[in-house]
């Protein structure tokens, strides 16, 4: 193998090791004279490529060789040329110093005479200024230049101290005094004067300090022009709220123009002159007597504020102008709390802010009442107009006479839009634009205000108006229109609102003061309470007819039965009627299995229950009570079709029954009611939930007649069914 590899070493034509010899005696051997020539061309091409790129590589090395030559040659120049100018320069820089040394030397007398000269010609300006100090400050004071004037009296009082003992500087100093006191004097004027701003106040306090004026009655004299000038601000602010003449956003915006820059000028005002440069006689502090100015200014100016704000939450108003109102209030009182001393004053403006809000979901809530109570007066309004007076055979006729779901959908659809529209003006107050929007504090009060001072409250409030109808005055189709509003309140519309308020207010757990469920269950008792009252109600309706129909009767003297009593058809007409109402609101609930001829056999048997017999008929009737279900007439129904009407009807029959148990019978006033229960039998039957209910009732109504009748005998049944069918 080592053979081999040096072997192939020696034939690559690249290789360091190559044999040229070995090389052709090999290509002699294995290759065609074709092959061999093929190789030669390959090689001399070979050779041509290389000495190419040799020639290539050298001339342009050799340029690159020329280029540094010529680059070596310029830099040697160039230090030598640099060389000569930094000789030259060393040159002319020693020169520059004999030169300096000789002027020095030559000068030396002179200059200490100049500066000899320069002193005294200094000290005769001070003497001058000195000499002409009473007339400049008078000219001063004549012109107007009070701080001018006093700065030209400060300069020169250290100088007019220092030579009292000269009568000339005394005599002076003197004049100067009793000018400066006239300074004081139009001083002290300005700083009492209304039209000064908190900038030329300072300045004229800072002009006193300088003249030795003791700093506590500067201090008062400053507070109290200053108090004068806010109380100045705040009655114009007063006056504009009394007039109305300014929207909040302006009203507001003069406040902080005004009012907030002043009092802040004030204060840095104060602290940079009295507030480290003196202390009150008497023990107060300079910083307590600042306190007691803000406090009571600010205090005023928020109660100004909050009457504004109050003002403008009018019923009726959107809250777009008044949130960006609030929105710019809160901004610059949050400003200018870092400037005021004492309490945080963005705590008072974030008070007034919930307040605010508060107040607006109040206001909400009271136009959501007006609202509802506005639908609740059109829907009584539309109950009483003659159009819903319809007879049975006019409803049938005409079923969308009926229009109850209508009116349910009004009340229920209509208060759900207004709480939407409601809630959206609401949610201004959230919105990430508003500075008080992003503070927890504002956002967990408003939002638990909203969901309950507004939501649950409008919830609360219409269950508390619904169940105020159960009164005798109530039209009964209103209170089974208020029944069912409050159920689809509680099965759909109380989730629905209140899933909305917790979204998008993002309310949270611990605000939720009141839960869904125990909203459910109050609308739930709710509509029970007025389900109930409306069945007692039209139950007593029609009991009253029953009652009257019984006691204005001779039923000693009565004729022989001929027809059914028309109050009974009536009856039957009212129940039927109630039941299409009903039936508009409420599902048909369950009934149980019917026979066919349930009317004819209750007829049969109860004719022949009390056919004369050997059996006592008195113990007969307790043998069947004994063996019967005890019935519940006033129990509460549910929300069904048959269980309302079942309810309405056990009512009346329980009514019907008392009263026959108080009459006394004739032999034909047994038979009349033999009648008309049968009557009542043939089509009562299919409004109630079990059949059997009714059959008792008619059968204790007819039992009690017999037992309450002279003569007790009975028509016979094919000719009640004739008498029943033709009526």
């Amino acid at each position: 193998m080592g053979e081999r590899s040096s072997e192939a070493a020696a034939m690559d034509l690249d290789a360091a090791n190559f044999n040229s010899d070995l090389y052709i005696q090999t290509v002699l051997k294995k290759c065609t004279l074709r092959e061999v020539m093929e190789k030669e061309a390959h090689i001399i091409r070979d050779t041509q490529t290389l000495h190419s790129d040799m020639q290539t590589l050298v001339y342009e090395n050799y340029n690159k060789f020329i280029s540094a030559s010529d680059t070596i040659k310029k830099m040697t120049s160039d230090f030598k040329e640099m060389e000569a100018e930094m000789d030259l320069l060393a040159a002319n820089m020693n020169s520059i110093a004999n030169f300096s040394d000789q002027i020095s030397t030559t000068l030396h007398d002179t200059r200490q005479k100049l500066t000899q000269l320069s002193s005294v010609h200094t000290t005769l300006q001070k003497v001058q200024f000195l000499f002409r100090l009473p007339h400049t400050l008078k000219q001063n004071k004549e012109e107007g230049s009070l701080s001018l004037a006093v700065q030209n009296y400060t300069r020169a009082l250290g100088t007019l101290k220092i030579y009292s003992h000269n009568v000339s500087f005394s005599s002076i100093h003197k004049e100067c005094d009793e000018i400066m006191e006239g300074v004081k004097d139009q001083l002290f004027g300005q700083l009492s004067s209304k039209q000064a701003t908190p900038k030329e106040l300072g300045e004229c306090v800072e002009l006193l300090l300088s003249l030795g004026e003791p700093a506590p009655v500067l201090c008062l004299k400053f507070l109290q022009h200053a108090s004068e000038r806010q109380n100045e601000q705040l009655q114009g602010m007063e006056e504009h709220l009394r007039v109305g003449d300014q929207d909040v956003i302006e009203f507001l915006d003069v406040g902080s123009n005004d009012f907030l820059s002043d009092i802040c000028l004030n204060v840095a005002t104060y602290n940079e002159l009295f507030a480290k440069k003196c202390q009150i006689e008497e023990g107060d502090d300079p910083s307590a007597l600042l306190d007691n100015f803000v406090h009571e200014a600010m205090d005023k100016y928020l109660q100004l504020v909050k009457r504004k704000v109050e003002d403008e939450q009018a019923p009726g108003t959107e809250a777009t102008v008044l949130v960006r109102a609030l929105d710019r209030f809160y901004r610059r009182l949050q400003a200018a709390s870092t400037l005021l001393p004492g309490p945080n004053y963005s705590k008072y403006g974030m008070e007034v802010v919930v307040q605010a809000g508060h107040r607006q979901s109040q206001t909400h809530l009271k136009n959501m009442q007006a609202h509802f109570v506005e639908l609740l007066s059109n829907v009584r309004q539309t109950l009483a107009a003659p159009k819903l007076s319809l007879t049975v055979e006019e409803e049938k006729r005409n079923p969308s006479s009926s229009n109850l779901p209508e009116l349910l959908n009004t009340l229920v659809a209509g208060s759900v839009d207004k709480i939407k529209s409601c809630l959206q003006d609401l949610k201004l107050f959230l919105q990430s634009d508003l500075t008080f929007s992003l503070k927890q504090v504002f956002r967990s009060k408003f939002c638990c205000s909203v969901r309950e001072g507004f939501v649950v409250a409008f919830i609360k409030f219409l269950m508390d108006t619904a169940t105020g109808f159960c009164v005798p005055q109530t039209p009964p189709t209103l209170l089974l229109l208020l029944s069912k509003m409050c159920l689809e309140m509680e099965s759909s519309t109380v989730n629905f609102l209140l899933s909305q308020t917790d979204e998008e207010f993002c309310v949270e757990d611990s605000a939720k003061g009141t839960t869904r469920l125990v909203l459910c269950k109050q609308l739930h008792e709710s509509a029970q309470k007025l389900l109930d009252y409306f069945v007692r109600t039209q139950g007593l309706n029609l009991s009253q007819m029953l009652r009257k129909s019984v006691e204005t009767r001779d039923w000693l003297c009565t004729p022989e039965p001929r027809t059914v009593r028309a109050v009974m058809k009536r009856v039957v007409e009212d129940v039927a009627a109630i039941e299409v109402q009903v039936g508009s609101l409420y599902e048909q609930g369950i009934q149980q299995e019917r026979s066919s001829d349930s009317s004819r056999r209750t007829q049969r048997k109860r004719t022949n229950w009390y056919a004369p017999s050997q059996i006592d008929s008195t113990l007969a009737s307790n043998l069947q009570k004994l063996f019967s279900e005890r019935i519940e007439i006033f129990s509460c129904v549910d929300f069904s079709t048959v269980s309302i009407m079942t309810g309405i009807i056990k009512i009346s029959l329980k009514t019907l029954l008392e009263c026959v148990r108080l009459r006394t019978f004739g032999k034909f006033g047994l038979q009349q009611i033999q009648v008309d229960t049968h009557y009542l039998q043939m089509y009562l039957w299919r409004f109630v939930e079990n059949e059997n209910l009714v059959h008792f009732l008619l059968d204790e109504i007819l039992g009690s007649t017999v037992h309450r009748c002279l003569d007790p005998v009975l028509m016979e049944p094919s000719v009640v069914e004739m008498i029943c069918e033709r009526g």
